[in-house]
């Protein structure tokens, strides 16, 4: 039986740890000349399609940087052709989608999905990660109901998200019906996530910051708490995400999650002075990667001084690993993390 680095999953559980442990949001992948060279012969839809592949590169960033998870390489897009919408990774833009819900409709045309026959090589790339080659917990995750409707009512990516909001303004029984079907569909994707082997799970709301407090409670909250209340039964810890959302942390805090992922927006500090009493995920802005190792070092310490206030805290960075940051600087700050923290 090989030995479980179970760092991570202490720390979640909001219990005392050794050190603190470390990931990085797209920890794998764009960064890594390895993966750069996989690029030249397959697309993202490909490596993903494809378990040992997908499996490979999920694992290379734990045997190289030493972090405490895995987080399985995919898109938030993955599930969604699953239930009728006809989404294409564009190159340069993102996800493209050519069938934009307009109408309730629309809405309805939309149907459900059976992980083991929609995306089994999801699954067979879990299982292969968890019964033969990882020693640290895989985090299996999900795109947020918002996120997702933002593609899906857009087209594509958006900068302000308006055709969004003016959906949900104008047909908010549209909306919570979107929302719903979005919600029983991440449910059921995650929980054969679980199954297959992932130890705690990600939701990432990425796009939800767009939305005031007022607003994510009337149109966001019910479905997040339902989500997460239904997600509880898999006893593996459930941690949110969202960039530009610190007004909304507070809300978060609420659900019956485990922990709540901060941007570099907000100092773990704040969010301890605000009354999270959560473990808190986060939280170095990833463009301080391309400074000097002295202004790394520094703002790491920062945060993990904050961190080690209370138990419960992972670093991470704010949000994802970009293709300039060197792989080298990754390790050294895992390295840094584990030992400044060490007791």
């Amino acid at each position: 039986m090989r030995h479980l680095n179970d760092t991570f999953l202490k720390a979640a559980r909001g219990e005392k740890t050794d050190y603190t442990p470390v990931w990085y949001m797209r920890q794998a992948g764009r960064s890594q000349p390895e993966y750069r060279k996989l690029k030249e012969k397959y697309s993202l839809f490909e490596i993903t399609h494809q378990p040992e592949i997908c499996a490979y590169v999920t694992r290379l960033p734990v045997e190289q940087y030493d972090v405490d998870a895995a987080i399985l390489y995919k898109d938030i897009m993955t599930p969604l052709p699953s239930i009728g919408v006809d989404v294409d990774i564009k190159s340069g833009i993102g996800p493209v989608i050519s069938n934009p819900i307009r109408s309730m409709h629309d809405v309805e045309k939309l149907g459900e999905i059976d992980p083991e026959s929609d995306v089994p090589y999801v699954l067979e790339t879990i299982r292969l990660l968890t019964e033969e080659q990882l020693n640290v917990p895989l985090i299996g995750f999900a795109g947020a109901p918002f996120t997702l409707a933002s593609y899906m009512i857009e087209g594509g990516p958006s900068k302000n998200y308006n055709k969004t909001k003016a959906f949900m303004y104008a047909e908010p029984k549209a909306w919570f019906a979107l929302m719903d079907k979005l919600a029983d569909m991440t449910i059921t994707y995650v929980r054969s996530q679980v199954k297959a082997g992932a130890k705690a799970v990600q939701i990432f709301d990425s796009w939800v910051g767009a939305l005031n407090v007022a607003d994510y409670r009337t149109f966001i909250k019910p479905v997040m708490e339902r989500i997460f209340s239904e997600l509880r039964s898999e006893n593996v810890p459930l941690i949110m995400f969202g960039v530009g959302a610190s007004h909304l942390v507070q809300e978060w805090h609420d659900l019956p999650l485990d922990v709540v992922g901060l941007d570099w927006r907000m100092q773990i500090s704040e969010a301890r002075e605000m009354g999270l009493t959560k473990t808190l995920q986060g939280n170095l802005d990833p463009s301080i990667l391309l400074a000097p190792w002295d202004v790394i070092e520094e703002r790491a310490k920062a945060i993990l001084d904050q961190g080690m206030a209370l138990p419960g805290h992972i670093f991470n960075l704010g949000h994802g690993v970009f293709p300039e940051v060197n792989p080298d600087t990754l390790k050294r700050l895992t390295a840094f993390v584990h030992e400044y923290t060490s007791k």
